[in-house]
């Protein structure tokens, strides 16, 4: 009986981790941290900023709120994702409803409980941020174009805390950012292009469901033009190191998403798509450290 209870409370967890997506949460934080440590203060010892107590509940905070927006939008989401992800809504379901929405508020009072470690503006900016993905979950994300752009916007969010908390306002930032946002706002269209079933059954106002299939993917075509453009400055205009490997790469990426989308019509394409876009992203974390590979050596060792 014990071995059963073990096991039950085993796949609890890994359900709950499942529902936060625990994997999205540790690359967020190492995101944040490389960000910080390699783009926005890279005069700064790296010493200086892992122990920075104010960033280290910045990044918590921002944990925390992802963790718990993710809940909530796993809470009203439940029908559609049992339509559009079968077998990860199956695993998430482990963890009971109610669970869910207690985990939801343990979450977002830890949240409040570190950013108050840090000043009042920080409460108040969480608070914030925490109504907004409320909001966004609960009602906006089924509007036509603003559910988008919030998704997009909450998403970047993190990141925009740790530019306020350095204030370094350089015009390479900027158009880094351009290029992380277009990748997200393209993200979230495609994903919209993947769950048509499950939108169209739950009366979600999405870009493909309202203009259709071929506007959509001409609006990502466009996206994906746009996205060229601060790839390019990035790689003639600014020095990133070894990064323009990356960027190159992430050219070449774009010009095959660009072909393939237009030859995408069946669920497994369009997730392909959205893998293309999530490797992009997740490899822009990692290759931070390309910047200045001498200087992160010197700064580690």
């Amino acid at each position: 009986m014990a071995s059963i209870s073990n096991k039950r409370l085993l796949l609890k967890m890994f359900s709950l981790f499942s529902v936060v997506r625990g994997y999205n949460i540790l690359v967020l934080i190492l995101a944040q941290y490389l960000t910080s440590a390699f783009i926005l203060a890279p005069e700064l010892p790296l010493r200086e900023i892992l122990f920075d107590d104010n960033l280290f509940f910045l990044i918590l905070s921002s944990a925390t709120v992802i963790a718990s927006g993710y809940i909530i939008n796993n809470f009203y989401d439940s029908e559609k994702d049992l339509i559009n992800r079968p077998k990860k809504t199956m695993l998430d379901r482990f963890v009971s409803q109610r669970t869910k929405l207690s985990v939801y508020f343990i979450l977002n009072l830890l949240a409040i409980f570190f950013a108050s470690y840090v000043s009042f503006k920080a409460v108040v900016f969480f608070s914030i941020y925490i109504f907004g993905i409320w909001l966004y979950s609960h009602r906006l994300k089924r509007i036509l174009f603003l559910g988008n752009l919030v998704a997009s916007i909450l998403t970047i969010t993190p990141f925009f805390v740790v530019f306020i908390y350095y204030k370094n306002f350089e015009t390479v930032i900027f158009i880094h950012a351009t290029f992380l946002y277009l990748m997200i706002v393209m993200r979230e269209l495609v994903k919209d292009l993947e769950n048509m079933q499950g939108d169209l059954l739950q009366n979600y106002h999405t870009i493909p469901i309202v203009y259709g299939e071929k506007l959509s993917k001409f609006f990502l075509s466009i996206l994906s033009i746009l996205a060229i453009i601060p790839t390019v400055l990035l790689i003639r205009r600014f020095d990133t190191g070894y990064m323009e490997y990356y960027f190159y790469t992430s050219l070449i990426l774009l010009v095959f998403f660009t072909l393939f989308l237009f030859f995408s019509k069946v669920k497994w394409q369009f997730l392909l798509l959205h893998n293309i876009l999530k490797f992009i992203i997740v490899a822009g974390v990692f290759s931070i450290l390309l910047i200045d590979i001498d200087e992160v050596l010197n700064r580690v060792f």
